[in-house]
């Protein structure tokens, strides 16, 4: 299983792609990981992939293809890989199915797991984390029980900078102006399946694991025992036999046991006998065919019946769960409408609140204010009064 994964920045490929791992016991590549490692390791590629970022630069594509080519050698990639992160953009898609190819280790299935934008940015401006163990929370779908508070441990719940929606807009133009082209690159292969990343996460998984047995089943094809049907060769050789046996049967049945025909009698048997051979070919040869014609036409409808009802079940089974998940969807929504619509109140309430206080204090600061001037202005005019000078006595 041979598979590359994609999808904008918190679609939840990575939650998928760890349940991958888990479920089908291949591993999970991640480009930043291997780099990570790499310069931990103090590796050559690592030291060289070091020194381009201390540079400021970007780490080129053929060093992260050397890596991916390292890790892929290793044993537990044998059966399979899940790559996440990579490739970014159609020339790394590319330089990847040549170094592939190069290793007889062909892509398999690129899988899509696709949410809509509103909804991306929902999952992410609402994104909360634990500062002590780490839980996470979304304000939108999976509040905590109270306000910044973490459920588990009572810890405060930290908002990261980055998740707001200016940041978030830009990550997502720049999904869609460089990995949207990847992704009608492997379309155009015929590699691309796509599922929906709202709901339940199980449910999620779930479409994930039907794509993938699919797919397991589709390459276990050529190694398994083929459906033992005749060729149309295979056909002719038995109508041929058939013809031989029901010649050889004839001239036996219409031979005398006893009485000894006569030379000139038994020339004239073998001109009949000679004559017949073809025309008793031919008539068994015309009566076999269609027989054999109409034995394969039945065995194709009996092959074909149990696949149509399969596949008829297969799709209302599909039909319904996307109907739940449509539904759940909606009500998800609704919900998270709901809530979002509370905050924006308590919001427009505090601020309300703080612009109140705010100018109740300037309203006070501005009354002591003039309250020092007046006092001010009559200590002033105080001394005034007492420093008359008083005229002098006549004598």
């Amino acid at each position: 299983m041979r598979i590359v994964l994609l999808g904008a920045p918190g679609s939840g490929k990575g939650t998928q792609s760890k349940l991958i791992v888990k479920h089908y016991g291949i591993p999970q590549i991640s480009t930043g990981d291997l780099l990570r490692a790499a310069v931990e390791a103090d590796t050559a590629l690592g030291r060289q992939a070091k020194a381009a970022m201390d540079a400021g630069q970007l780490v080129s594509d053929e060093l992260v293809l050397a890596m991916i080519r390292e890790r892929l050698s290793e044993p537990d990639a044998r059966d399979g890989f899940v790559l996440d992160g990579f490739p970014r953009n159609v020339a790394q898609a590319q330089a990847l199915d040549e170094l592939l190819g190069q290793m007889a280790r062909t892509l398999q299935l690129a899988l899509l797991v696709e949410v809509d934008y509103e909804e991306l940015m929902e999952r992410m401006t609402g994104r909360r984390t634990c500062e002590s163990c780490g839980q996470s929370y979304n304000i939108y779908t999976s509040p905590p029980k109270m306000d910044e508070q973490c459920d588990q441990c009572g810890g405060n719940l930290r908002h990261r900078a980055d998740d707001n929606e200016e940041t978030i807009s830009n990550r997502l133009r720049v999904y869609d102006s460089q990995t949207r082209p990847v992704i009608e690159y492997y379309r155009e292969q015929n590699k691309l399946r796509t599922v929906q990343g709202t709901g339940e996460i199980e449910q999620i998984f779930n479409a994930v694991r039907r794509i993938l047995d699919s797919l397991d089943e589709d390459a276990a094809g050529p190694d398994a025992p083929p459906e033992i049907a005749p060729t149309l060769e295979d056909l002719e050789k038995m109508v041929l036999a058939t013809a031989m046996q029901a010649h050889d049967t004839v001239p036996v049945t219409q031979t005398p046991a006893v009485k000894k025909a006569s030379p000139k009698k038994s020339a004239v048997k073998k001109k009949v006998a000679t004559k017949k051979k073809p025309a008793a070919k031919k008539k068994a040869a015309v009566k076999k065919k269609p027989a054999a014609k109409k034995t394969v036409g039945k065995k194709k409808a009996v092959g074909k019946k149990p696949s149509a009802k399969k596949t008829a079940a297969k799709k209302k089974k599909i039909a319904t769960k996307k109907k739940a998940a449509t539904k759940k969807k909606a009500a998800t929504k609704k919900k998270a409408a709901t809530k979002k619509k509370a905050v924006t109140k308590k919001k427009a309430a505090t601020k309300k609140k703080a612009a109140t206080k705010k100018k109740a204090t300037a309203k006070k600061g501005a009354s002591a204010k003039k309250k020092s001037a007046v006092k001010k202005s009559a200590a002033k005019k105080k001394p005034v009064s007492r420093g008359r000078k008083r005229a002098p006595k006549k004598k």
